[in-house]
């Protein structure tokens, strides 16, 4: 079952554990709202959005739902689990036709061709040609 967890510094490697503090501040970024923009929302002090997105403090499913709210999203948007995450930054990545198309394809490759794929496809990416 996830849990909430207070302290975001790494991940501890369980894909159970929600990322709730950087989710937070992450939105409310993304929204260009300060704390106190957002404690203003919520109506609570500006130091309680602090301790949430510092790790200090874990919202209550009341709080989650007021935070919600206050951000313009959904409660599960602040409890993504780092599966989640992951499972969505694949489906952005495969979004893409052509990594779409050559993803099946890279697991028939060996090391070798597969190491030189990516160091073809990194420099044509970055604007580099090799001298062969």
């Amino acid at each position: 079952m996830p849990q909430l967890v207070a302290n975001q510094s790494a991940p501890s490697g369980d894909d159970a554990e929600l990322q709730v503090s950087a989710q937070v501040r992450e939105i409310r970024l993304a929204r260009h709202l300060s704390q106190r923009q957002l404690a203003g929302r919520m109506q609570v002090p500006r130091t309680y959005i602090s301790k949430i997105e510092n790790g200090k403090a874990i919202p209550t499913l009341g709080s989650l739902e007021r935070l919600a709210m206050a951000l313009g999203v959904e409660v599960r948007q602040l409890v993504r689990d780092a599966r989640s995450r992951r499972d969505e930054e694949v489906a952005a990545i495969l979004s893409d036709p052509f990594l779409a198309e050559i993803a099946p394809l890279l697991s028939h490759l060996d090391s070798l061709h597969r190491t030189l794929f990516f160091g073809a496809v990194r420099d044509a990416a970055t604007g580099r040609r090799r001298i062969a």
